[in-house]
């Protein structure tokens, strides 16, 4: 099977979702006319598939390796990313005044989209460069912006975010890295960092850290955080490549999945000299994290939508190409590709349906990203409501889509030769990195549910009741939504947490279903204008399955987000262990 980006179906959602028209009238995204976003739609799906595609499998087999304290890439690996930087498709969303392009993030959505797809542990490295740009343009000093952004908007160096250590994980107030003032403005950075994923590779020349660390004297816990800029190569005056930081890969870690991508355990400053510059004010650390960590969940809430597209290729795939047993019920006794059976229909069906819908909610949130840029009301909002809603669901429905992919291949599906393996190993981690899918669901019953007193997410739970119209199922879950928002609303810390995450796919089922009612309609307005084809009537089948069926099955999970907590609670750590 050879791996084919979407791309008749990415247009469709650019176009009735994220709204890129109307993006392109305002003056900052004018160059995002529809002849720009078809030819970047389709060139960037074209480079997927012929330069990331191909390195899928030697990336699981052969994997990053530790090679004389450096980490070396698997083979075609270093050609193309070069490949990746010489056309231009790092630079999409890059500031245009430091190289970049200056187009919407939403465009750099659907390039992710496309080249995750592809290979997920490869698009892993363009993803922390993002989180690094957004850092440096928004905290840095103009030099800083000047000596790094060029070569980071164009992808010819590579970023990484340095916050978790052995002892401060989700609790990012523990960490103990140290940064002490050289008195010429500079600091001299000791700490040990784990899981940072690309922290050493050989595709770029330089590679720039952004490191939380602790100056002398600093308040305990999160308020007393900075970030701190971290090249692997220092820059001499004139900004060429300069004497080496004493950052040292202390090993690569053995994982489950993402093979390609080092994730890697680095010490700063335990041998020599490691330099780094204060980015934005001393204490300010968490603030800048965040700038670099909010647009990084949507892009992982996008590693779902990846996955589940090449799992739910793969798996059509091989179901009409395996036959297997008679039709039950059919007038022939004689074998049918699996793909006529119910079951096998049921499970495709909802891999194609849910790889749609998910794909919705990251574009529409992507969508709103540029909205917020544009200084938009409300927007920024809407961008806070939806990336837990895009990280959660995202990536907890890409596994699910990957899980179905191994059951439609069967016994074959549990052998790594078809491939169908790698998928759910891949996307296993997403819902655990950049904020695991259960604090996700906590920031939305804290910080989400109360901004304006809770009317930021009543209003969109009206837009969504007033736009289902006599949609039966999108309509109860709407209202189930709303009645559960006002019990949170009035319920204790731990009874809303208790019931968090099943809100949290509540509202996120919801909103897909929204955006699915809607696509449902644009394609049915486009078969009664121009003609049915084959793509309107997959798209006007997978919305109805999502709605009809996945959106009804959501009603559910009322009850178990209104539960409360004491049943949690009965058992002691004894007693569960018990």
């Amino acid at each position: 099977m050879t791996f084919a980006a979407p791309i008749a179906e990415q247009l469709f959602v650019l176009k009735h979702i994220t709204g890129i028209d109307a993006l392109a009238q305002h003056g900052r995204f004018a160059d995002s006319t529809a002849d720009v976003v078809q030819a970047i739609v389709e060139g960037i799906g074209e480079f997927a598939a012929n330069e990331f595609a191909p390195l899928n499998r030697i990336g699981d087999v052969v994997g990053a390796r530790l090679i004389d304290g450096k980490v070396v890439m698997p083979d075609g690996f270093v050609a193309a990313y070069q490949s990746y930087v010489a056309n231009g498709w790092g630079s999409i969303n890059a500031p245009s005044d430091f190289g970049g392009q200056g187009l919407p993030f939403s465009m750099a959505t659907v390039a992710l989209d496309s080249l995750g797809a592809a290979n997920m542990a490869f698009a892993l490295c363009p993803i922390l460069s993002v989180g690094a740009i957004e850092a440096i343009n928004h905290h840095g000093s103009e030099a800083q912006k000047a000596a790094y952004l060029p070569k980071l908007s164009t992808a010819e160096w590579s970023g990484t975010m340095n916050l978790t250590e052995p002892q401060a994980g989700s609790d990012v107030g523990a960490l103990r890295a140290t940064a002490t003032p050289l008195g010429d403005g500079r600091y001299q950075i000791r700490g040990q960092k784990i899981y940072i994923s690309f922290g050493d590779h050989d595709m770029v020349e330089n590679i720039v850290h952004l490191v939380l660390a602790r100056t002398p004297d600093a308040p305990a816990g999160t308020k007393g955080i900075s970030l701190f800029l971290v090249p692997k190569y220092q820059l001499t005056a004139d900004g060429d490549i300069g004497e080496a930081n004493d950052i040292k890969v202390v090993s690569i870690e053995h994982k489950m999945g993402i093979n390609a991508s080092p994730t890697c355990v680095l010490a700063f400053g335990e041998e020599g000299e490691c330099v780094g510059e204060l980015i934005g004010p001393e204490f300010g650390g968490m603030r800048a994290m965040f700038t670099m960590m909010n647009n990084a969940r949507l892009n992982v809430g996008l590693q779902g939508v990846q996955i589940a597209e090449a799992a739910t290729q793969k798996a059509i795939w091989f179901a009409r190409e395996r036959v297997q047993s008679a039709k039950a019920g059919g007038a022939s006794r004689d074998s049918v590709a699996i793909i006529e059976h119910p079951d096998v229909r049921r499970m495709l069906l909802r891999m194609k349906a849910g790889t749609q819908a998910i794909r919705a909610l990251l574009y529409f949130a992507s969508g709103y990203v540029d909205r917020a840029a544009l200084g938009e009301d409300g927007a920024r909002e809407m961008v806070d409501l939806l990336t837990p809603l895009a990280k959660t669901y995202g990536t907890d429905l890409g596994s699910e889509i990957a899980s179905l992919g191994i059951q439609v291949h069967g016994g074959m599906g549990f052998i790594e030769e078809t491939g169908a393996a790698q998928y759910y190993r891949d996307i296993r981690i997403a819902a655990i990195y950049e904020g695991t899918n259960g604090i996700q669901a906590a920031d939305l019953v804290g910080r989400k549910l109360a901004m304006e007193g809770g009317d930021v997410i009543r209003r969109h739970l009206q837009t969504i009741t007033a736009d289902a119209g006599d949609n039966a199922p999108l309509s109860a879950l709407a209202g189930a939504c709303a009645e559960v928002t006002e019990w949170m609303l009035g319920a204790s810390v731990d009874d809303r947490l208790a019931g968090s995450y099943a809100y949290t796919q509540m509202m996120a089922i919801a909103t897909s279903g929204w955006l699915m009612l809607r696509q449902l309609r644009a394609a049915q307005a486009e078969q009664t204008a121009n003609g049915t084809n084959a793509f309107l009537d997959g798209k006007v089948v997978a919305c109805r399955y999502y709605l009809e069926v996945m959106v009804a099955e959501a009603l559910s999970l009322k009850t178990s987000a209104k539960a409360g907590s004491e049943l949690l609670y009965m058992l002691d750590a004894e007693g569960m262990a018990a």
